[in-house]
């Protein structure tokens, strides 16, 4: 039997101490997973609908077949585990720059674990997702198809300050050296639909869209809402 509150792993870190604990939903009795960095809730497996949707629109906006796809952010899995689901996907590389995160998949502690680490697809990399995005790709790396990121709370609201510099037109035009020619990105964010953001990834991107996605939630007994942007490149 699951203790109501289960900690299931604790590691320090630069951003706080990073915490994965297990629960049981009183509501519902179901088993809910949640990560805290410091004082603040990261992700739950309660909100998975969102997180899911970033590889559904993002994927959804590629054109061909053999995807090369990355995703800048594991968390929990569920994103990373949608994007397995389409045929098309190829290969899939997942970026995460706590080893920790990493680790919790490898052991097969969340319930998409084992359907992404046992896909032979799937790549789990430690790194720092903004640093590469940075940086031109190496003569050897191919372009990606689609680059999905599911790291901070939202282009205004990031996780850590040196993240900032990505939702700029100049950090947008650095992250597109990795795309494709048809490529496409695909950004969460937990806040509404930002114009000032939305004329950046406009000044990048041939086409540019916000979709709102909503869904219930159970703590509130009403519905809550994410955004997932989604850029496009012309081929």
């Amino acid at each position: 039997m699951i203790a109501r509150f289960e900690e299931l792993d604790w590691q320090p870190t630069r951003m706080g101490d990073l915490t994965l604990r297990r629960r049981t939903e009183p509501t519902t009795g179901d088993l809910v997973y949640e990560v805290k960095l410091g004082d603040e809730y990261l992700m739950s497996s309660l909100f998975t609908v969102a997180e899911e949707e970033l590889a559904t629109l993002g994927l959804a906006a590629t054109t061909g077949g053999d995807l090369d796809v990355l995703v800048g952010g594991l968390g929990l899995g569920y994103t990373a585990a949608t994007a397995l689901r389409d045929d098309r996907v190829r290969s899939l590389a997942v970026i995460d720059a706590l080893p920790a995160v990493i680790g919790w998949h490898e052991r097969e502690l969340l319930p998409v674990s084992t359907a992404l680490v046992r896909d032979a697809r799937t790549a789990l990399v430690h790194d720092d997702f903004f640093a590469v995005m940075r940086r031109p790709p190496a003569g050897d790396e191919a372009p990606y198809d689609a680059i999905l990121l599911d790291v901070d709370h939202s282009p205004r609201h990031q996780l850590d300050p040196t993240h900032a510099d990505l939702y700029t037109v100049a950090g947008l035009t650095a992250l597109g050296r990795h795309l494709r020619s048809d490529g496409v990105f695909a950004l969460w964010s937990d806040d509404p639909p930002d114009d000032e953001f939305m004329a950046v990834l406009a000044a990048v991107f041939d086409r540019a869209t916000a979709h709102v996605v909503d869904f219930a939630n159970p703590l509130t007994g009403g519905i809550s809402s994410n955004t997932i942007y989604v850029g496009v490149r012309r081929g």
